[in-house]
């Protein structure tokens, strides 16, 4: 056996300690050069291995050299991933995380509306989507599970189910908005709960974005094609806020316990596919544009998101998160109205003006409060 086919299995071995989270950088530097000098161990290779003929020989060696170009593939994602995720100088902080999550969240009202399938159809696609992307891309998804992870999963499943089915019924901008009084819960129950309460800043944070959710009800959304049920999509949303609140309260009580928050969403995502999978019979074969909505709905509205999510979420409070993922609610219905042409009014453009102005605003205090401070924030992570 020679040295170059001793190398790639070693550097194979190394790739999957690495998968269990240790040095990924050094792994993607090593596999690559040892891949393409590989090539004469992969025919020798073939040979102990019964292969005579030579084109049985060239489709041994395409296999190897596939698999081989797929772990480094997989391990330059992985890499990337953490560098990004991770908590390094060059990572983002954990207040730029979920503002992250907050604008990819909001391209779901104007996909979901696109998707001709049902809703029920289409919140199983959308939550197995996220499921499968979420155990990928992050390790700690496929381990820790509890109880505590089932509990916190099913508050994520109703929020998932209830969401898609108030979009299919109202407006994007009716159905976010009413989901996004979800900090008006959190301030409730966080005491109680998590024992997390409210400072003056985050009060006052509320009360302002209070008002510009209010904005949103000076007029009546009337049936349309793409909102045919108003009234019943925004008893839909306003229930989805209050599952919402205990979502967010819920992963906040993983990270305090030790629990994996990433394993709580795949949980979430599991129970959402396996009820909607069951309600949505019998189930279309749908458009290829279609599929392509499900992908992109499942990998980049809620996969990736909750990749930001699970990093940040333990290091920000329960309430703070609620209150910055409300950047959502101001790009959703921007996005409804340029694919649908689902005009907001003025009420809803200065509702949007105020609680992204509340939102800049906190994060411009907290940032001149964190160069006052000489500590820093907690483990020396930037505060935006």
């Amino acid at each position: 056996m020679s040295m170059a086919w001793l190398r790639w299995i070693t550097a194979v071995g190394r790739l999957r300690m690495i998968h269990a989270g240790r040095n990924w950088r050094t792994a993607s530097y090593t596999v690559d050069p040892l891949a393409p000098d590989s090539s004469s161990a992969m025919r020798r290779s073939a040979s102990w291995l019964g292969v005579t003929s030579r084109g049985s020989r060239v489709a041994v060696e395409h296999a190897v050299r596939i698999r081989a170009h797929a772990v480094t593939l997989r391990n330059f994602i992985h890499t990337k991933l953490a560098y990004i995720l991770g908590s390094s100088r060059g990572a983002m902080s954990p207040r730029s995380k979920i503002i992250a999550a907050a604008i990819l969240f909001s391209s779901g009202g104007a996909a979901i509306k696109w998707c001709s399938f049902g809703a029920w159809q289409l919140a199983a696609c959308r939550a197995g989507v996220a499921m499968l992307t979420i155990l990928i891309l992050l390790p700690e998804a496929r381990r820790g599970w509890s109880w505590r992870t089932i509990v916190v999963g099913f508050a994520y499943a109703a929020t998932t189910l209830l969401y898609v089915q108030a979009n299919k019924h109202t407006t994007a901008a009716s159905a976010i908005f009413l989901q996004s009084t979800s900090p008006l819960f959190i301030l409730l129950l966080a005491p109680l709960l998590l024992g997390e309460h409210a400072t003056r800043r985050d009060i006052i944070q509320t009360a302002v974005m209070g008002a510009g959710l209010g904005l949103f009800f000076l007029g009546l959304d009337r049936p349309s094609a793409t909102a045919p049920n108003p009234a019943l999509g925004n008893v839909l949303a306003a229930i989805c806020a209050v599952t919402w609140a205990f979502a967010v309260m819920g992963y906040r009580w993983l990270a305090a316990r030790g629990s994996s928050v990433a394993a709580a969403a795949v949980s979430g995502n599991l129970t959402a596919a396996m009820i909607a999978l069951v309600m949505a019979q019998p189930l279309a074969a749908g458009r290829s544009g279609d599929w392509a909505v499900v992908v992109s709905l499942g990998v980049c509205q809620l996969g990736i998101p909750y990749l930001f999510l699970a990093r940040a979420v333990p290091r920000v409070r329960a309430l703070e998160v609620g209150l910055f993922l409300l950047i959502e609610p101001v790009l959703n219905p921007i996005w409804a109205w340029l694919v649908h042409g689902e005009t907001p009014g003025p009420a809803t453009l200065v509702g949007g003006a105020v609680i992204l102005g509340a939102t800049a605003g906190r994060m411009i205090v907290d940032v001149r409060g964190a160069a006052k401070n000489k500590t820093g924030p907690p483990l020396g992570e930037p505060v935006c």
